[in-house]
C-alpha cells in the first residue's frame, strides 16, 4: 500500500497554496494531487516524500492532516484497461471508495484508490495479472 496524505482546506481562496508551501517548507516533494471540494471546504488528497512527517508539520500549524493507505495500481492505457481492474476488485468483493488516475505514457497509466482491504487485495491483484505499485516506485513512475 502506498501513504497518501489528506489535508482538509476550508473552500477560500488561498488555503491550497498555504498547504502546498506547508509542504514544500517541510522538505517534502508533491507527486500527485487531487482535490475535491464542497461549498464550504476541500479535500486534498497527495503522495508526496514522507507523508507522516508532512502530516505531524500540517497539524503544528493547525491544519487538520492525516496519513491513509491506499492502493497503486498499474493498468494498461487502452480502453477498458481500468474497467478490466476495477471489475476484478468488484468479483474479490472490494469496494472502492474514491480513485484518481495519473496516465503516465501510451502504454500504462497508474490508478491510486481508498479501498476496503482485508489485508490481501494486493496478493490478489497481483495473483490476477496486475501489476502493484509499491511506495519505493511512486516517485519514479515513467
Amino acid at each position: 500500500m502506498l501513504a497518501q496524505l489528506t489535508v482538509f482546506l476550508e473552500n477560500e481562496k488561498g488555503r491550497l497554496a498555504a498547504a502546498c508551501r506547508a509542504i514544500s517548507d517541510a522538505g517534502s516533494n508533491m507527486h500527485t494531487l487531487v482535490v475535491a471540494d464542497t461549498a464550504d471546504f476541500g479535500v486534498a488528497r497527495m503522495l508526496c516524500d514522507n507523508p507522516e512527517k508532512c502530516a505531524e508539520v500540517l497539524r503544528e500549524q493547525g491544519w487538520r492532516a492525516a496519513v491513509s493507505p491506499v492502493l497503486g495500481v498499474r493498468v494498461p492505457n487502452v480502453p477498458g484497461g481500468l474497467a478490466q481492474m476495477l471489475e476484478f476488485l468488484d468479483e474479490i468483493d472490494v469496494n472502492v471508495e474514491y480513485g484518481y488516475c495519473i496516465t503516465l505514457s501510451n502504454e500504462s497509466a497508474v490508478d491510486i484508490f481508498k479501498v476496503s482491504d482485508d489485508g490481501t487485495v494486493e496478493a490478489r491483484l497481483e495473483q490476477a495479472g496486475f501489476e502493484i505499485v509499491a511506495p519505493e516506485d511512486i516517485y519514479t513512475i515513467d
